[in-house]
Formats: C-alpha cells, sequence, structure tokens
C-alpha cells in the first residue's frame, strides 16, 4: 500500500479465513490467518477525510511457534497490500496456536 490507509470494520469484515504474511525482524516468516472481525458499533476517531470510523477489532491466529510478542508488525495481504498492525497477544485459538488482536478506536 503505498499511501496510509485508514483501515475500517468493512476493509476487513468479508476476509475472515484469509491470510495474512508477516516476517520478523530476524527474518523468520509467519502466516497469520484473520479468524474474527467484530463492530463494536461504537463512534470512534475522525479519519482524515472527517468521517468517523467505528470501533473494531481484529484477531488474528498465528502458528504455535515461534510466538510474537506484543508489538506493531507489518502483515502483508494479496488485495489490501501491507498494513502496520499493532497486535496484541490474547491466548489460544480454537486450533491450538496463539491468537492476536488489533484493536481500533
Amino acid at each position: 500500500m503505498a499511501d496510509k490507509q485508514w483501515l475500517t470494520y468493512d476493509l476487513f469484515a468479508g476476509r475472515v479465513g484469509e491470510h495474512f504474511a508477516l516476517t520478523r525482524t530476524d527474518g523468520t516468516p509467519i502466516e497469520l490467518v484473520l479468524v474474527e472481525t467484530t463492530d463494536f458499533d461504537r463512534a470512534g476517531g475522525n479519519g482524515p477525510d472527517g468521517v468517523e470510523r467505528r470501533q473494531f477489532s481484529l484477531v488474528f491466529e498465528g502458528p504455535a511457534q515461534p510466538a510474537l510478542a506484543q508489538a506493531t508488525y507489518r502483515l502483508a495481504h494479496d488485495q489490501l497490500g501491507e498494513l502496520d498492525l499493532f497486535l496484541v497477544p490474547i491466548g489460544p485459538g480454537a486450533d491450538g496456536g496463539p491468537q492476536y488482536q488489533s484493536v481500533f478506536a
């Protein structure tokens, strides 16, 4: 993504099950799967165009190893391009792999 994009719930809502690639600083590639999108139906901040964004969250699931620490990571997606997301580990998912949440307000 060449320009910074104002991320919204609608951008991710239909993408549950899709894969996002992440490369750690040591060069280790990790594949994350978007497993949940939640629209909180509450007002968030205004975007650069002045339009208000609603609050939402994304939950990704990754492989058991290596686990990711809480930090900002660059994720790559075939259609969305590169996204810098702050990910927080939130525990194991249904398949046993760690889950990571990114919240937008």
